[in-house]
């Protein structure tokens, strides 16, 4: 049979002997030229052709079937199968899949050296990089978190709330194991970098009244804690940011879904708590506040 595509194109079909109607036409495809195999439960293919009379659009999705009624006592359908004439450069829709044609890329960049990784695909160095920054930055801020934990827990000091809220730093090393368990599955390599050692005390050199000192202290540590943790939220940022240019779906779906989401709510929570430390005055009110913390057994 001879038919036209959308832009006229011409169609031939490739059949067994057709005793039965045509109840199908084609529409447009990607090719040039297609062809139609016909398989039939009664009898073995032949060619067959169809006056240009008979034809109508054909209308029917490329590598789809066709199914045509017999008006034979033996029943059945007769099933025709489009496939493209088009080269192997163009995208296969429904084709037939071939593992081993596929594969022999993959199978080329397989390192066979002992010292490199097996499981490490399309992860770029900059990634690599990247991340090692990121597990840096946390380490810092639990060492920091780590510090303010220790002054606050002083018996001179004696404010158990901040200290239980400082001691979060166990959250941020548990980041920290998080990121190197990732740098680990897409075949990175973990690499520690120095961690400065912060400060161990507080105190205002320009107060004397020690009562005006610890204020400045629960007003300091809070506005420390904010910045570091904006500070920590750059940096994912700029991680997610290297992950995206490098096309790296996975590396910024784990930054977005295991810290970016939490790290916003952490940032509001300090910026309510360092609004609400600036409200309660002196002596009474930092006890308060201390109390509240506790109580909530809120962390930072």
């Amino acid at each position: 049979m001879s038919g036209t595509f959308g832009n006229p194109r011409p169609v031939r079909l490739f059949s067994s002997h057709f005793d039965g109607d045509l109840l199908a036409s084609v529409m447009p495809l990607p090719a040039p030229t297609s062809r139609f195999s016909i398989s039939s439960p009664w009898h073995s293919p032949s060619v067959l052709s169809f006056p240009a009379a008979a034809a109508d659009r054909l209308s029917v999705p490329l590598h789809s079937e066709l199914r045509f009624p017999r008006r034979s006592s033996k029943g059945g359908a007769l099933v025709i199968s489009m496939a493209s004439g088009e080269s192997d450069s163009l995208p296969i829709y429904g084709g037939v899949f071939r593992p081993f044609e596929e594969i022999k890329q993959e199978l080329a960049l397989v390192p066979s050296g002992p010292d490199k990784s097996l499981a490490r695909q399309k992860y770029s160095e900059m990634c690599e990089v990247a991340l090692n920054e990121q597990i840096n930055v946390e380490y810092n801020v639990s060492y920091v978190y780590h510090a303010m934990f220790a002054y606050f827990d002083r018996d001179n000091i004696a404010l158990t709330g901040f200290a239980n809220f400082f001691e979060s730093s166990d959250e941020k090393r548990d980041h920290v194991v998080n990121l190197m368990e990732y740098q680990n599955k897409r075949g990175g390599r973990v690499k520690l970098q120095s961690i400065l050692m912060p400060l161990s005390e507080y105190d205002h050199p320009e107060k004397e009244d020690a009562l005006h000192v610890n204020n400045f202290v629960r007003f300091a540590a809070m506005e420390l804690s904010l910045s570091l943790e904006k500070l920590t939220n750059e940096k994912l940022l700029n991680l997610h940011r290297v992950a995206q240019q490098c096309h790296d779906a996975q590396l910024a779906d784990f930054i977005d879904s295991d810290f970016l989401r939490k790290q916003v709510g952490d940032i509001e929570k300090i910026s309510e708590y360092v609004a609400q430390l600036r409200r309660v005055g002196k002596g009474y009110g930092v006890w308060h506040f201390d109390q509240m913390l506790l109580q909530k057994k809120v962390v930072a």
